[in-house]
């Protein structure tokens, strides 16, 4: 069986055989965007017909982008946990419905009837009445210093913002969660299960979880952002690449060829009838939590339904059934996109600011197989995006001006300064270093920065600029003028990861007493 997964990633026509189309559409992306690295991937009715890759690895390094080259996938990880789950269905080693509790005793949900009454399925369908994203600063910006019994013990703190079961809201916290519950039912670590369950049996021989070396592996493509003197690497890896807590939601690592073979096997059950059952194949792309249709899936897709799965997200686009998953972290993005009636399938992968570019690229890519008659390209949805993204902006008549800022003046925040404790983000310090107040968080190092005053309010300007999302200092005074603080965000379109509103802080020391410990 891995023998014949191998085979068909070999099976790669050379380029000169590449549809002129998929070329024209990636080198539009890749150029348009300004892409670091690019790796494109497409199956049609179960075989590989095009592939391609741009750019490098490390922006001026000079190593190229290749098909083995390991992105960081984000949440297409998910896909994988719950593949890891549903193998473990098959083996009676769980079942779907199974409570959580029964595996992890000390979980708890803020409700304690949701407490009882959360399922394993329910880990996996951004049901739980959490808010978007609750809690992911227990995850990002890596590195931190949670952990995932920290996460597990921290949701019994996080404020539900809808019934249990009423309501889609995307969360990651949860796949944490439905990580550690496979790692009870499988008797191994979760990183362990995965190449267990996955990556041996599948063949995906260039796929890494958990801890692994970096020097060792080789060829792996760094995040970027991009700056007005070109893309530059961020948050670069270091010799050793951690287990982070985030791995299930989001931390796995493939390459082109991996992420084609793991799509062949979704696309070509019968290559692989033995890794997963036909019940759980449905079970896994059944519809479990309606999703919103947005206005652009209406105009772009001339979608009617949207759901999710377990790990997926379910659709139809011009009247074809669509499996579909994104993944984001901070300069890195993927797309797979599968037609699953047509047998066909799209892996894209990027190291860069790319959240424009996969979009675009993948609905050029989609329609092909779609709607051919449409004639659509790179330059039409870009446009399209642009002047939807100029509309939000223009809506968004609450953000302020924040670029007349002057570090704050210890003297100006006066009795609010000293240090604050969260339930389960655990505590900051807003202290005078030097000249200047200083905004550091215990647990999350890469949340440090300067406290600036801004049109008679307070923000703090983060010292690594990959950090993009600023928040508002909002005190509120107590007994003796020492009370609360919570934070909100600059711009109401940063990333909701940056789950700021989430947080209730509450006075606990003076900042003597903060810097002695």
């Amino acid at each position: 069986m891995r023998r014949l997964l191998v085979s068909l990633v070999l099976l790669v026509p050379p380029a000169h055989a590449a549809p002129v189309a998929f070329d024209t559409a990636v080198e539009q992306a890749f150029d348009r965007y300004r892409l670091p690295g690019l790796a494109v991937g497409i199956i049609e009715d179960g075989e590989i017909v095009y592939t391609r890759t741009l750019g490098e690895i490390e922006a001026g390094g000079g190593q190229p982008v290749d098909a083995d080259t390991l992105f960081k996938i984000a949440s297409n990880s998910k896909a994988m946990t719950t593949g890891v789950l549903a193998r473990l269905v098959d083996a009676g080693k769980l079942d779907w419905d199974d409570p959580v509790t029964k595996y992890l005793p000390q979980f708890r949900m803020h409700d304690p009837w949701v407490t009882r009454n959360m399922q394993v399925r329910d880990l996996l369908i951004h049901n739980s009445g959490l808010g978007l994203g609750a809690g992911d600063l227990m995850l990002w910006p890596e590195p931190n210093r949670f952990t995932r019994a920290d996460i597990i013990a921290g949701l019994a703190h996080l404020k539900p913002t809808h019934s249990f079961r009423s309501h889609y809201s995307y969360d990651n916290l949860l796949y944490v969660v439905a990580g550690e519950v496979a790692a009870v039912a499988g008797g191994a670590p979760y990183e362990e299960l995965v190449k267990r369950e996955l990556f041996r049996p599948l063949g995906l021989a260039r796929c890494q979880v958990g801890e692994w070396n970096r020097a060792e592996v080789g060829n792996v493509a760094q995040p970027h952002m991009r700056t007005p003197q070109g893309n530059r690497v961020i948050r670069a890896d270091g010799e050793v690449v951690p287990d982070m807590p985030s791995m299930a939601a989001g931390g796995i690592r493939c390459s082109l060829n991996d992420m084609l073979a793991w799509v062949g096997m979704w696309l070509s059950p019968d290559a692989t009838p033995a890794w997963l059952s036909p019940a759980q194949r449905k079970a896994v792309w059944t519809p479990q939590m309606p999703m919103p249709v947005s206005a652009r899936m209406r105009q772009w897709d001339d979608t009617h339904y949207s759901a999710y799965g377990y790990g997926w997200r379910l659709s139809d686009a011009n009247g074809a059934w669509k499996v579909a998953h994104t993944g984001t972290l901070a300069g890195m993005y993927s797309s797979v996109i599968l037609l699953p009636d047509q047998r066909t399938g799209i892996v894209i992968l990027i190291n860069g600011e790319g959240e424009a570019a996969r979009t675009v690229l993948g609905q050029v890519l989609t329609d092909h197989f779609t709607a051919p008659a449409k004639t659509t390209s790179v330059a039409h949805y870009a446009d399209l995006l642009e002047a939807e993204r100029g509309k939000e902006r223009a809506s968004a008549a609450s953000v302020v001006d924040t670029r007349a800022r002057t570090p704050a003046r210890a003297s100006a925040l006066n009795r609010m300064l000293g240090r604050y404790r969260d339930p389960w983000f655990g505590d900051v310090a807003i202290c005078s270093e030097g000249k200047r107040v200083r905004f550091n968080a215990a647990r999350s190092p890469m949340l440090a920065g300067t406290v600036m005053q801004a049109g008679g309010r307070w923000l703090v300007d983060w010292d690594d600029a990959s950090v993009d999302a600023e928040p508002w200092l909002i005190f509120e005074a107590g007994d003796g003028g020492r009370g609360t603080l919570k934070l909100s965000h600059v711009d109401p379109a940063a990333d909701f990861s940056y789950d700021f509103a989430d947080l209730d802080f509450v006075w606990v020391a003076p900042c003597a007493e903060s810097n002695s410990r």
